[in-house]
Formats: C-alpha cells, sequence, structure tokens
C-alpha cells in the first residue's frame, strides 16, 4: 500500500476495505488519474461496505457483492454532476451528488471527517472545471466558420448540355505567402487583416486591473497543465498579459 493511501487510514477507514478498493483501482484509473480521496461507510453491522473514490476525472462508487469476492464500480465524471451536499446526523453522515440529468446518488453512514473532505475535494474540482471553461470561452477563435453559399435562383433550369469552357494558361506557383497572407500556425496577419473581435478583447484586457490581469495568468497556466492549450500558445497568451501589467 503506497503512502497516497495509507494516508487516508488515519480517518477512521476499514484499512481491508482500502486495501482491496486499492488493488482493483490499478486497472481502472485512465491515463493522467490520481486518487484525490477515499471514503468508506461505517454501518454497525455491515461486513461489506460501500465505499466512494474520488479522482481529479471522476467519482467512483464501488459496491461489494458476492460476500466480498467481487465489486460493481459505477462513475460520474465532473462535468456531468450540477451540485453536492453533505447531511450530518447521530449515525454519520451522507454525501449525496445530483447530475445534469437530475439524477440524484448518495452514499450515507459516511465518518463526519471523511464526508466533510469527500465534500472538500467534490467542490474544489467542480470550481477547477468552472474555472477552465470560463478561460476557453475567453479564447479567440482560431479557425473561422465559413457560411455555406446560397443558391441565388433555385428556380434556373440548367441545360442537359454544358458549354464548352475556354481553356486558359496558368502560371506554377512558387510561393504561397505571396497570394495567401496566412502564418503557419493558420492565424491571420493581424496587420493585413484585423480581427474586430481581437481588437476588442485587448481593449477589455487593458481595462482589467493588476489582480485581475494575474488571475487570468493563472488561468492559462492551469490550461497549459491539463493539456488543452499548447506551450506555444501559453506563451503568447502568457506575453499579451504580462504587457499589460
Amino acid at each position: 500500500m503506497n503512502d497516497q493511501i495509507r494516508k487516508f487510514l488515519n480517518e477512521e477507514q476499514d484499512p481491508k476495505a482500502i486495501d482491496k478498493i486499492t488493488s482493483k483501482l490499478a486497472d481502472l484509473l485512465m491515463k493522467n488519474e490520481e486518487v484525490g480521496y477515499i471514503g468508506v461507510q461505517k454501518k454497525p453491522v455491515t461486513v461489506f461496505p460501500d465505499s466512494i473514490v474520488l479522482t481529479n476525472k471522476r467519482i467512483i462508487i464501488c459496491k461489494p457483492k458476492n460476500l466480498g469476492f467481487s465489486m460493481d464500480f459505477v462513475d460520474y465524471n465532473w462535468d456531468t454532476i450540477l451540485h453536492t451536499s453533505v447531511n450530518e446526523s447521530i449515525l454519520g453522515s451522507e454525501f449525496s451528488f445530483t447530475t445534469k440529468t437530475n439524477l440524484t446518488i448518495s452514499i450515507d453512514y459516511l465518518p463526519k471527517i471523511q464526508a466533510r473532505k469527500i465534500y472538500t475535494f467534490a467542490k474544489e474540482q467542480l470550481d477547477i472545471l468552472k474555472n477552465t471553461n470560463s478561460v476557453l470561452a475567453d479564447l479567440p477563435l482560431s479557425v473561422e466558420v465559413l457560411a455555406p453559399l446560397e443558391v441565388a435562383n433555385p428556380e434556373v433550369n440548367y441545360q442537359e448540355e454544358s458549354e464548352p469552357i475556354e481553356e486558359l494558361e496558368t502560371e506554377e506557383v512558387t510561393n504561397f505567402a505571396e497570394i495567401i497572407p496566412m502564418a503557419q500556425s493558420g492565424y491571420r496577419d493581424e496587420k493585413q487583416f484585423p480581427d474586430v473581435d481581437s481588437v476588442a478583447k485587448e481593449n477589455l484586457v487593458s481595462e482589467l486591473s493588476q489582480d485581475e490581469l494575474f488571475e487570468k495568468l493563472q488561468n492559462y497556466k492551469k490550461l497549459l497543465d491539463n493539456g488543452l492549450i499548447l506551450q506555444g500558445e501559453y506563451d503568447a497568451l502568457k506575453k499579451e498579459i504580462l504587457s499589460k501589467m
């Protein structure tokens, strides 16, 4: 049992339940997925308690069956969860979360300290997801969507035999940059083709305070760490923010 899992045993978790769960998690975790917390039921007479595993990507509900020889796993990604809650009582606490499809899932008989830490971890993950989506919404679009061409007169009847097309001599193009003013990265040359939206966004950035600029820079760093933007894009965004500070 590694040190990351061993720390959970300090909060009234059943060592046997933790050991059984962690032995199966090795085959369940996705790439770059890390366990953040594990909570275990503490019922008065239950031999095989249910457990809840929280990772940086999802919530996993673990339910033993067949006298503990097998286990059912049900998971819920963070982007499908609407909100979470904790209700404390004399016999323990109940952690619940509701999905965006109005499905409510609960696990009861949790020790209070476990339920509180589960709730805190869940709130942190939902806040990270919310901030990431907010930053993505603020990023400028790098690809322009062209509207489909409209037919000017759909009632025109075309001739069955097409007229011959006159052939014109063409010259071989050796330098595409001469006819297409586009950078290799896919962005337009702002000096030749200014983007009205980008100019407006630049004015908005210049009006932000130092604290707001620093917070926006932190959000860009989170996007880079989560692999949502490339290093080159982050460097360009960072340079832009620093120029305004």
